[in-house]
């Protein structure tokens, strides 16, 4: 690739990454291999508590590189790309800091969707228009679509989105859990890093609690969820956070958060 595919930038503890593919900002196995390394690298960067995930232009993502998937000529070829695109979303979804995708533009389909849901939250501008088309190419979605769209709206809404490829407003998406909140286009980005400045500015111990409580725990029968929020919330009970937390409450004044 002569030129990154995904920019990102960090400021106020926020960093920004943006995919940068025109025309459709397509998730390419290099653009996978991009955004790979770098969501690796901010996972590890101390100076960052949230990040935002966007796309350039007039579109979040339209999905994966057709053109790629036009030339697999074998299953195992197939497997593997799926299977790529999969870590990648898992490596989202798992991150130790929240993950917000800012929704923009026109579309945010196939691929685009499914890395839109592996974010922690979705912001999405009034335009956009959301969908997994892949059954209209004769395919499926691959990047893990079938296993979040159901966990987020419910089996039978994904069966209907998954099986007839029908596209839908930012608006019906809310309604039903897609996406947490709609906004004006114009102000897409500029909402998702203010709640991602919100959540920066949390004590950061808890943050990475909660999310292992959340993503880790709904595999898990409910039982072993619970356990696990258990074995967290004692965690967090021996935090310099904690203490500070429960003092400012009763002291009536903001927290000061060290994150330890």
């Amino acid at each position: 690739m002569d030129r990154r595919c995904v920019v990102h930038t960090i400021e106020e503890s926020v960093a920004m990454v943006m995919l940068d593919n025109p025309p459709a900002n397509a998730l390419s196995r290099a653009v996978l291999d991009e955004l790979d390394r770098i969501i690796a690298d901010l996972d590890q960067n101390r100076e960052v508590r949230a990040v935002v995930i966007t796309g350039s232009g007039k579109m979040f993502a339209a999905g994966a590189d057709i053109q790629e998937i036009a030339e697999i000529e074998s299953g195992k070829t197939g497997e593997l790309l799926s299977a790529h695109g999969q870590a990648v979303m898992n490596r989202i979804e798992r991150m130790s800091k929240v993950v917000i995708a800012a929704v923009n533009g026109l579309f945010c389909l196939g691929g685009g969707l499914e890395l839109a849901m592996a974010c922690h939250l979705r912001i999405a501008g009034d335009r956009v228009r959301l969908g997994l088309p892949e059954i209209t190419l004769g395919i499926m979605p691959g990047f893990g679509g079938t296993q979040r769209l159901p966990r987020l709206v419910g089996v039978a809404k994904a069966l209907e989105l998954i099986l007839t490829g029908d596209r839908i407003k930012a608006q019906e998406a809310v309604e039903f859990g897609l996406v947490n909140e709609v906004v004006p286009d114009p102000e897409v980005l500029k909402r998702a890093r203010a709640v991602a400045k919100r959540i920066a500015g949390m004590g950061q111990v808890a943050v990475r609690a909660s999310l292992m409580a959340v993503v880790e725990g709904q595999p898990r029968p409910l039982p072993g969820g619970f356990e696990l929020e258990s074995k967290l919330f004692g965690t967090l009970c021996e935090t310099a956070d904690m203490k500070e937390g429960l003092n400012a409450f009763l002291e009536k004044r903001p927290a000061k958060f060290k994150n330890l």
